[in-house]
């Protein structure tokens, strides 16, 4: 939206508006007005105590985009009635771009007081990244209210974020009523059932039941008495009046001649203003207090009568061509039509239209009268009046030089065409006079001279412009051709229609006073002299297929002149312009009209609402709603569009829009329409039981109690529909379908779970669809007696209806077959249910049962109430001249249906079997009853998880919510493996993780049609595998036995007491509460960081339980199976494959130890340092029985992830001291590890960091334990001979050759076709960035920790120039700080190249770090790519990079390497880069065949995290961050939007290992893997201690 918030039409209105209402008083009654408001009471209850025994406050969640707006589904927002205030929370993710220094504005009075439209009130977001970012709104009353985030754009400017709106339902208050059945089903009479009470009741909008009347028909005042108690009788609870103002000529209740004024036929005289509306206000009160009946009218908003008296005065309210000039040759176009008319006789013309021949000489003679106007005058220049002034500009020296594109030479054409596009021509366009489209005389001179520079004569000049003019013109006189001919067709087919046609009024003959059609302008009788410009306004109408947000009364649109508009020649179009300034006294007069409505009526309907426009809707329903804060709004739209629906309903605030039946045309249809509007959610719907959570929440103002809370997150909302059988204004079911239809649909639509309507007329079966100005008898109020058409029936269902609305059936199915409907309303709760059968009668004649199948219940009793057939001896219509009467009718009703019970092999089930008698438009009506109903199995599978779920640790929760297949299957010796959903596929995950993916969409949607709710209707297997899998674990895993009977016990109670078709409902419900216990688990064991974390931090911290995990094949103990790390899913899980030094090493920081699990963090320690040979560990663990030692950068890992546990667990230092039992002989022999010598010594950790560093300065040199093609087949044989030694002149540690790849840039090829087979993709044999950084951090931390004595070792034996001495610490980690810039920096500019370690001819980008340092001899070019390792070493030692180089070099990489969801491993500008990996490409292009490419563009997720980290560190030293970190933190929580998404919609719920170019998907990468998860912890741990 713009940034300017205010409202075009000025500020709304504001005054106090009356205080809610105690719910035992009528709320017309209610006693004096408080100072306070809705808002402010909302405010005094969140901020008063919490009232004993008072339920938990609902919370809706509403979660925006990252640009502050709404998604599509959630563009609609309606919630409901605040009978207790409620809270809306607003949440947006951190990083979102509205985040940034976000505030939340909105009309809503969050602060009390009224409500204006321009009045907004705000709450700024919270800046804390590691919590969520939200608001908590208090929520008090009814309206509709536009919200939207104002944040700080890139470059600081404050961005207006795209604006939604949430409506609120207003609060109507209804008499109570008895129930209309005893307790044996029978249906009780009036005067014994569905008595009104005298108590008020809570009525939702789905409980109204809505009967239309035509005012003027019920006759005076005094006689309503009777239409109330048979409105009442039939089982309505409000009435739709039409008008009941003061008419106009045509007694059309819509053509309203004073707004003010009631008619004075209701009161039988002419009454004043006020008392008028003080009788009409009593006598509604009585239809309230007495009869239960709440009152609605409509609204005219767009239009007013053609007599209104006060259009004289001011006739500024209508369209006129004094205010809207080009209606002034629309205006002549109608007066000739009226001349037409008036003179066809004598001009020889048939005034009568008999015949085609008829309407064509009309037409012909029609057209040469419309040509003969010379209209094309308003369209085009005069050339003769262009000629002569040009010529006068040319002869005064009045020239204005030409300006715009060259034209010189130009043929006329191209000359017209450029002078038009240049703006030039006045008037164009614009049809306000003849010969008013012109052209400034200098501004023509300066345009021909600048194009016939060559002529000199003014003449010749002037001659030229014609020509120009003459050119210009062509189009002009197309456009009114078209005009014209549109002008003609549309009088010539309206005349067809009125006059010829069979279905047509028939209107007969032709004459000035019924002419040719209807005339657009009405002539207000005014003085002789006055201008008829002035006074002669449009009508009012509507235009087929029209933009409802365009006025067509004004340009662009020819409406009025092309003759498009279906004209309401007694009602003038109102003008109001855009805002109250633009036409005061008709704002002013309509609002106090608006509002004094308001007073009177609970509910308004806005006629022709499509056509009103926004703005004057807007203020108009503000100022009603000031009057009367719970105002119900219903509208019928004909926008053509279900988003421009949405707009008017937003804005508006429409509580509901009408919906007709009769528009289905097949019962294909109408069920599709009953679907959509009348089931309410599906029977078995989760969303409501599954979807929500609960809370302790503060109070919304900052002031007051703690309170119980349940969060309810929002899905977005259709417009709440008023399904109607028939509105005033459609055709009758005999004209549309059939009479006896009338029945079937009139049930279906008053059963339904939305607020339904009728009329009068279709209860009673009137024949034809009467004509509300001509029609003037009277109502016959035949009650429910004989003659009442199809009241009995609807007596009941409307009762049964407002019954079922207020006890919850808020669940339904709709079936369809053939003919028949089948609707079913089903108390979720209690399992009671109401089914109506309905036998559609949408053709006339036929008597014939149809064909149906049983319908069959499962596990479900039926009772019959009621059944009927119509019977209708006549279709005649009456000739009652003083009454409106029905067709002759009779309801006939059905003997008792018995429903008898069978058994199948899916159970016991009740069949409603349709009589052999049932013809087309017969009902019945049963109650159903879901037998040994557990009336307490939602409390049953929805509590005692927690406890049961309270002993379980961290690797018996890897068994509980994750365990890929090939896990489950190794631990379970292939008894188990992930489950395979028919028409679905295998889940990828055992546990509850598994189920969650697919329960998740169908809980969220109540997507009861997904394959999984179709296998779990047909069999209870899934039931069976959760529980089975887990009991079959409980030898191994003891504390699953809680979780385990938890599980299975709710199981069981289902199976035993659920029908299948509920069996989805309660497999969500126990599934989706197991997990939630599940997930608390986890996260009640992890560390404060993780229990106060956002969603995105706990979804990582779960990424470490599905990582962890015990394997049979995979172990940190050769002796037995223990639990340990997986580097990814699903690849990585199992055997050798699944424990990696490396990786282990890499994800333990982020999995472990910012979670708090220092245990299992140390286990892992504790069992790679005691593999430690040769002075590495080993690349793949293997349990510990074959370790594999061919890893440059492990140990460096494993140490730094030493000093991490020392500096943040509790008593981390002391993991120095713990020893560990060596699994090889100090000489380094291999020995299998059961042999004598393994394990024979001890060291501890310190003396294994002093070990690392010892070998690696004296120098590593081995060739692989078993090299060969049984080790590893792809490797050529230098490529098993491991290197590594200390360069003391830069203390850089070097190693690696050219057939080796030491770092976690690992790929070999492997391809012989292409001849990479033994040819590493990336050797990065020298000394790889990582490597120096991490040995940097590494000397750093300990050179700290001896000079405190806090390590037994100070430095390193060396030889140096022949000379072996001590290297300390300090010395060996100051001489890598001296050198390091030299080595690995690449100046921006050449002319520094001097300065640094470079070979400028290599250099391919600057501005950049080495990824290595010292490359083999003939890849010295691969020191100079540019590659995303250099954060890692920016991370852990920082102090090796100078500043501003960092930051640039963080900054390139930005640019140029980061992706949606992690780093590219490659400068794509670099001529090896190669984004896409495909594994099994088996091609002859060596650069990718077997996946050569493997880490040369492909984009990886762990180094992310490190790269924020350091962009961090970085910018708030040296970059904006410095002045104001926020703008850091915003930035780079802005880059992890991409890998949130993903990991909330991901099945695995994690992070890939690796993606291809822009984030696109792999399908060779492990879809979730330890260190991406692991170092996005990392980087928000960080944030967590900054904040």
């Amino acid at each position: 939206m713009a940034k300017a918030v205010k409202a075009k039409g000025g500020q709304g209105p504001s005054i106090q508006i009356p205080p809610k209402l105690n719910p035992s008083t009528d709320p017309q009654e209610a006693g004096g007005i408080t100072p306070k408001t809705p808002a402010d009471e909302g405010l005094d209850f969140f901020e008063g105590a919490v009232a004993p025994g008072e339920a938990a406050i609902h919370v809706y969640e509403l979660r925006l985009d990252s640009d502050g707006g709404p998604s599509k589904e959630l563009s609609y927002i309606r919630l409901p009635p605040a009978y207790t205030p409620y809270i809306l929370r607003v949440s947006i993710q951190a990083g979102s771009p509205a985040a940034k220094n976000g505030v939340f504005r909105t009309n809503f009075p969050l602060d009390g007081g009224a409500f204006g439209r321009d009045k907004f009130t705000k709450r700024t977001l919270p800046q804390d990244f590691s919590k969520p970012v939200q608001v908590d709104l208090p929520i008090s009353h009814a309206g509709a209210f536009l919200y939207w985030i104002e944040y700080d754009g890139p470059s600081g400017e404050r961005i207006t974020g795209r604006s939604g709106y949430f409506n609120i339902d207003p609060i109507l208050r209804t008499k109570a009523r008895t129930p209309i059945l005893d307790k044996d089903l029978q249906v009780l009479p009036k005067g014994k059932g569905a008595i009104v009470k005298d108590e008020y009741v809570n009525l939702p909008l789905d409980g109204l039941s809505i009967l239309t009347v035509v005012s003027k028909w019920m006759g005076p005042l005094t006689d309503w008495r009777r239409h109330f108690e048979e409105a009442k009788d039939r089982g309505y609870t409000m009435l739709h009046y039409t008008p009941l103002q003061e008419r106009g000529e045509s007694d059309s209740p819509y053509s309203i001649r004073s707004q003010t004024k009631y008619d004075p036929q209701l009161f039988g005289r002419v009454l004043g203003e006020k008392e008028g509306t003080n009788k009409v206000e009593a006598v509604l009160k009585i239809a309230r207090e007495e009869y239960g009946l709440l009152s609605l009218t409509d609204v005219v908003l767009n239009h007013t009568a053609n007599d209104s008296p006060w259009l004289v005065e001011h006739p500024e309210a209508g369209f006129s061509p004094s205010n809207t000039p080009h209606l002034a040759p629309a205006l002549e176009l109608d007066t000739a039509i009226i001349e037409f008319s008036s003179k066809l006789a004598a001009n020889g013309l048939p005034s009568k239209v008999s015949s085609e021949q008829d309407l064509n000489v009309i037409i012909s003679a029609f057209e040469k009268t419309i040509r003969g106007l010379d209209l094309w005058q308003y369209y085009v220049v005069d050339p003769a009046r262009e000629k002569e002034t040009i010529k006068a500009a040319l002869a005064s020296g009045e020239i204005e030089v030409w300006r715009g594109s060259h034209i010189k030479g130009k043929p006329v054409s191209d000359l017209a065409i450029i002078f038009r596009d240049a703006g030039k021509v006045k008037g164009l366009g614009q049809l306000a006079s003849r010969f008013g489209v012109h052209v400034d005389g200098a501004v023509a001179a300066g345009f021909v001279k600048a194009a016939f520079t060559e002529i000199q004569d003014a003449d010749a000049l002037a001659t030229a412009w014609q020509k120009v003019v003459d050119v210009l013109n062509v189009d002009l006189y197309k456009e009114w051709e078209e005009d014209t001919k549109a002008a003609i067709d549309g009088v010539k087919n309206r005349l067809k229609y009125t006059r010829l046609d069979a279905h047509g009024p028939q209107m007969g003959e032709i004459s000035k006073e019924s002419p040719l059609v209807e005339p657009y302008f009405t002539r207000l009788a005014s003085t002789p002299d006055a201008d008829p410009k002035a006074y002669s306004v449009a009508n009012n109408g509507w235009i087929w297929n029209a933009n409802p947000l365009q006025n067509f009364a004004l340009l662009p649109s020819k409406a009025y002149l092309r003759r498009e508009v279906i004209v309401w020649g007694d009602c003038v179009k109102l003008r109001y312009g855009s805002g109250p300034s633009d036409n005061p006294w008709l704002w002013k007069f309509v609002t106090s009209y608006v509002q004094s409505l308001a007073k009177t009526f609970e509910g308004f309907r806005i006629d022709n609402c499509h056509s009103t426009p926004l703005e004057v809707g807007k203020h108009m329903l503000d100022a009603a709603r000031v009057t009367r804060p719970d105002l119900y709004v219903c509208a019928e739209l004909f926008t053509g569009s279900e988003d421009m629906d949405l707009v008017f309903v937003r804005e508006l605030g429409i509580n509901s829009l009408i919906r007709e039946s009769g528009n289905a045309w097949d019962p294909k249809e109408f069920s599709r329409l009953l679907y959509r509007h009348g089931v309410g959610k599906p029977i078995g719907s989760m969303d409501g039981a599954c979807m929500v959570s609960k809370e302790e929440i503060p109070s919304p103002t900052g002031k007051g109690p703690v309170r119980e809370a349940i969060v309810i997150p929002l899905n977005g909302s259709m417009p709440h529909a008023l399904l109607y059988d028939l509105t005033h204004d459609n055709e009758s079911p005999l004209d549309k379908r059939s009479a006896e239809d009338a029945l079937s649909t009139g049930a279906l639509a008053a059963f339904s779970a939305c607020a339904v309507g009728s009329v009068k007329g279709f209860d009673d079966l009137y024949p034809k669809l009467l004509g509300l100005v001509q029609e003037k008898r009277l109502y016959e109020v035949t009650g429910l007696e004989n003659g009442s058409g199809i009241a009995k029936a609807k007596r009941l269902i409307n009762e049964l209806h407002f019954e079922m609305v207020l006890k919850g059936y808020v669940e339904g199915h709709v079936h369809q077959e053939n003919d028949y409907i089948v609707l079913s309303r089903v108390q979720p709760t209690t399992q009671k249910g109401y089914v109506l059968v309905a036998h559609t009668a949408f053709h006339t004649g036929s008597k014939d049962r149809g064909i149906i199948e049983p319908i069959k219940l499962r596990r479900t009793k039926a009772k019959f109430i009621y059944g009927a057939t119509l019977s209708i001896p006549s279709y005649e219509a009456s000739k009652d001249p003083k009454q409106l009467k029905g067709l002759p009718s009779e309801l006939n009703e059905l003997a008792p249906v018995i429903s008898p019970q069978g058994l199948d092999h899916e159970g016991p089930f009740t069949e409603i079997i349709v009589p052999e008698y049932f013809p087309p438009g017969s009902i019945m009506v049963f109650e159903t009853q879901l037998q040994q109903f557990d009336a307490d199995l939602d409390t049953f599978c929805t509590t005692g998880a927690q406890e049961a779920f309270a002993d379980v640790d961290l690797v018996d929760l890897n068994v509980i919510l994750h365990r890929s297949d090939v896990e489950e299957r190794d631990a379970t010796a292939g008894v188990f493996g992930t489950y395979d959903i028919p028409g679905s596929g295998k889940l990828v995950y055992c546990g509850l993780e598994g189920w969650m993916h697919p329960l998740r969409h169908i809980m969220r949607y109540n997507d009861l049609g997904h394959p999984l709710c179709g296998h779990l209707r047909e069999g209870s297997w899934a039931l069976d595998y959760i529980h089975k899998r887990l009991s079959h674990q409980l030898e191994i895993f003891p504390k699953l036995a809680k979780p385990t009977k938890w599980i299975q016990e709710r199981f069981d109670r289902v199976k035993a007491s659920v029908p299948n078709y509920m069996r989805p409902k309660y497999f969500a419900l126990v599934v989706s509460e197991a997990y939630k216990a599940a997930r608390r688990a986890v996260v009640e064991q992890c560390s404060e960081f993780i229990v106060s974390g956002h969603s995105f931090t706990q979804d990582l911290a779960l990424c470490s339980i599905q990582m962890h995990g015990l394997v049979k094949s995979a172990s940190l103990d050769p002796s037995k199976p223990t639990p340990s790390l997986a580097a990814g899913l699903p690849h990585f899980t199992t055997g050798w494959a699944r424990c990696w030094g490396r990786d282990v090493f890499i994800s333990l920081s982020g999995l472990f130890l910012t979670t708090g699990n220092y245990t299992d963090a140390k286990k892992h320690i504790l069992a790679f340092a005691s593999t430690l040979k040769h002075g590495l560990i080993p690349n793949l663990l293997d349990s510990v029985r074959s370790p594999r030692y061919n890893s440059r950068d492990s140990p460096w890992w494993m140490v730094q992830n030493i000093q991490d546990y020392a500096n943040s667990a509790p008593d981390g230092l002391s993991i120095l001291q713990e020893s560990v039992k060596r699994r090889f002989p100090k000489d380094d022999t291999w020995v299998p590890w059961d042999d004598p010598t393994a394990y024979s010594y001890s060291s501890t950790i310190a003396e294994i960091i002093q070990e690392i560093l010892q070998r690696h300065a004296e120098g590593i040199h081995f060739r692989e334990y078993n090299a060969g093609a049984n080790l590893d087949m792809q490797m050529n044989d230098p490529g098993f001979n491991i290197d590594i030694d200390v360069d003391w002149e830069t203390g850089l540690p070097m190693g690696g050759n050219e057939h080796n790849c030491g770092t976690w840039m690992d790929k070999m090829g492997e391809s012989v076709k292409a001849g990479t087979k033994g040819v590493p993709g990336t050797p990065r044999d020298g000394a790889p960035v990582e490597i120096t950084g991490l040995l940097k951090s590494t000397l750093r931390w300990l050179s700290e920790l001896s000079s405190k004595s806090k390590f037994p070792f100070q430095g390193v034996q060396a030889i140096i120039k022949g000379e072996k001495r001590l290297v300390t610490y300090k010395e060996w980690s100051d001489l890598i700080q001296t050198n390091f810039e030299k080595c690995y920096f690449i100046p921006l500019d050449r002319d520094f190249d001097n300065e640094y370690h470079i070979d400028s001819k290599l250099v391919n980008r600057r501005g950049i770090y080495k990824d290595v340092y010292g490359s083999g001899k003939g890849r010295e070019w691969a020191d100079y790519q540019f590659r995303c390792n250099f954060p890692i070493a920016m991370t852990v030692a920082p102090e090796l990079f100078e500043g501003k180089h960092g930051l640039g070099a963080l900054k390139l990489a930005d640019q140029v390497l980061r992706g949606p969801k992690g780093m590219k491993t490659l400068d794509p500008a670099d001529w090896k880069y190669r984004p896409d990996y495909d594994n099994s490409n088996d091609s002859d292009d060596a650069s990718i065949a077997k996946g050569l490419n493997y880490h040369n563009g492909p984009e990886w997720g762990w180094p992310l995290g490190y790269f924020l980290r350091a962009y961090l560190y970085f910018d708030i030293r040296h970059g904006i961050g410095k002045e104001d970190p926020k703008q850091t933190l915003h930035y780079l929580h802005y880059l992890l939007l991409g890998p949130r998404k993903h990991v909330e919609s991901d099945p695995w719920r994690g992070l890939p290992e690796l993606t291809n170019k822009n984030g696109e998907y792999c399908k060779d990468s492990c879809p979730t893997q330890a260190w991406s998860a692991s170092t996005l912890l990392d980087f928000l741990a960080v944030v967590h201690e900054l904040d």
